[in-house]
């Protein structure tokens, strides 16, 4: 049958049986107890309908009975089993249709619709708006999600990476987009004997609080050593790719076999910054993403008419879409000196652009426009296997929403001319400038300003650390390293005893688990022990956490100090200030012209 008859053969839709929870924002598979389930045949998938005259699966009023919304846990157990399985879901009138009265209403009358809540203003911008767009999968149904589930491309990239998502921790995804020369109309790009090298490099860091953002951008250019590299071969064994001294960035993908977690692994070997994620695309990802959302607006300051991208633009304000758009960000030679560093100005404003197209009611509120960019994300994107799967890709994105855009900052790291040649055509670091904004993402500080979020957490903290402290003497406590550097325990234990008077602590070796923030656990009769190692150490009052107190080698209850991948060395106080770094930077609710 074709598309419009699959599954219809009693004027029924069965996309309407997807409805939006109005408390939850989810969209849930509504079963009646009395409808028939039809068996697919040969356990066909069923797949939304396509062509002129198909309904596309989308935001719905939701069909309460008796003026409420159902409860999923009302269902019987019949209902819940159909949910789970490959049958068309069970059939309701379609529109326009002659209606048949429920059992036990009256006259037939229709129940009273409830308009869903309107969606939330939504955070979307370069692999995370990959990530976001498959938010709106719930809409066209469970199946429609398992077939993007097949479209997501993994890479084991092991230790590189964490090992699985929190929503509980910040984090670091790494955006690469490569010049691999894939793809329909590809031929003419990029590098032509390129195996693919990390042509444009994001960092995007996620404060733990989800106030802010930074997206850091990584220069081509960039000099750097990169490390040692283990990859996975197709058979599963594990090849050791020799590293490099004094190469540019873009040399730590793809050459010699290089995968993405030799990007993170370069990341990680220059700057510190520990990458939990990766997200990477090809020239196909701008093209078909801006195609998706019907173009994304753009601004120059002077006409454009560069003959090697090709990209003819007007002064001012136009939008572009599909090669047109892969042209704009591809484009040196009119911006700026025509260098790599002017460009990566250019794609951080079309990608703020990006971010607002998409987070747009006018995007959020169409379903075609939704499963287009569903589609076009997941075949465009490759992504460590910890995030492989589309629910995890959808948390990802739930997170990101929760940044407001004007608290998104894009900066370049900072860098100066290669001192070493005299024909000037690679950068290396700033040393006066590039700690500093190291830095300011490994201790999650905002790159803008969230005054009412930092005063609320100050408010809080001198709430918990307000009260008596007791004598350091007096402090039991066992300290675990929980994602500090290596001895860190035992150094933190030597400063307590000898330079503090923290006499009765212990080491107790390594957490159990890695955390990003050092944290103190103790029981309610321990909170002026807590008060007193709070001000020792420095820590914040939301680094204190109520709890239960753990019995030491002298089996008296003590508290639990673990120092987590902020700790910055025995004796350094935890709340020492970052200095704020001197750098350009942009945020991503602002138009800005290229020039």
């Amino acid at each position: 049958m074709d598309a419009q008859r699959r599954g219809r053969g009693d004027q029924i839709d069965p996309a309407d049986q997807w409805v939006l929870n109005p408390n939850t924002g989810e969209y849930e598979l509504r079963l009646t107890p009395s409808a028939a389930q039809s068996p697919v045949s040969g356990a066909r998938r069923a797949t939304p309908p396509t062509g002129a005259g198909a309904r596309t699966a989308g935001p719905r009023k939701a069909a309460p009975r008796n003026g409420a919304p159902r409860n999923p846990a009302s269902q019987t157990a019949a209902d819940r089993e159909g949910a789970t399985r490959t049958d068309v879901p069970p059939q309701r009138r379609r529109r326009g249709a002659p209606e048949e009265p429920p059992p036990g209403r009256r006259g037939g009358r229709r129940p009273v619709q409830r308009k869903p809540k309107k969606a939330k203003k939504a955070l979307v911008w370069t692999g995370g708006t990959m990530a976001f767009v498959l938010v709106a999968a719930g809409a066209a149904g469970y199946f429609y999600l398992q077939h993007l589930e097949g479209n997501v491309t993994t890479t084991d990239v092991g230790s590189a990476g964490a090992s699985n998502f929190s929503k509980d921790e910040a984090f670091s995804v790494l955006i690469i987009g490569t010049d691999k020369r894939t793809g329909e109309g590809n031929e003419g790009y990029g590098d032509k004997g390129s195996s693919g090298h990390a042509d444009t490099t994001i960092l995007l860091h996620v404060a733990e609080d989800r106030s802010n953002a930074t997206a850091l951008s990584i220069p081509r250019d960039l000099i750097v050593n990169i490390p040692d590299c283990p990859t996975k071969l197709e058979d599963g064994s594990e090849k050791i790719v020799p590293g490099l001294r004094n190469a540019r960035f873009n040399r730590s993908l793809g050459e010699s076999g290089r995968d993405p977690g030799c990007t993170m692994r370069t990341v990680k070997e220059n700057t510190g910054i520990q990458v939990d994620h990766f997200m990477m695309a090809d020239f196909n990802a701008v093209k078909t993403l801006t195609t998706a959302v019907e173009g994304v607006d753009v601004c120059v300051e002077k006409p454009v008419n560069d003959k090697e991208s090709k990209l003819v633009l007007p002064a001012g304000e136009s939008t572009v879409e599909g090669e047109q758009a892969l042209a704009f960000v591809r484009t040196r030679k009119s911006f700026g000196n025509s260098g790599d560093l002017d460009r990566i100005k250019v794609q951080q404003q079309f990608l703020g652009s990006l971010m607002r197209k998409m987070s747009s009611s006018d995007t959020l509120t169409s379903p075609s426009k939704l499963l287009k960019l569903a589609e076009a994300a997941t075949e465009a994107l490759t992504v460590d296997k910890a995030i492989g799967s589309v629910g995890t890709l959808k948390d990802v994105a739930l997170e990101l929403k929760k940044v407001p855009t004007k608290n998104i900052a894009f900066a370049t790291v900072p860098v100066k001319d290669n001192p070493a040649e005299t024909v000037k055509a690679t950068v290396v670091l700033d040393e006066s400038k590039a700690p500093q904004v190291f830095d300011m993402i490994k201790n999650d500080v905002s790159f803008t300003e969230v005054k009412e979020q930092k005063k609320k957490e100050k408010d809080a903290e001198a709430a918990r650390l307000k009260g008596s402290k007791a004598p350091a003497s007096e402090v039991r406590v066992r300290v675990l390293n929980g994602g500090a550097v290596t001895g860190s325990a035992q150094k933190t234990l030597q400063y307590l005893q000898v330079e503090e008077g923290v006499t009765k602590s212990e080491n107790g070796g390594n957490a159990p688990a890695a955390l990003a923030r050092t944290t103190l656990e103790y029981a309610p009769d321990q909170a002026d022990q807590a008060r007193r190692l709070a001000d020792i150490m420095g820590l914040s009052g939301s680094a204190l956490k109520p709890g239960e107190s753990v019995t030491n080698s002298q089996g008296v209850p003590a508290m639990t100090l673990t120092l987590g991948r902020d700790f910055k060395g025995a004796g350094v106080k935890l709340d020492a200030p970052v200095e704020a770094a001197d750098v350009e930077k942009s945020t991503a609710d602002k138009v800005k012209c290229a020039s």
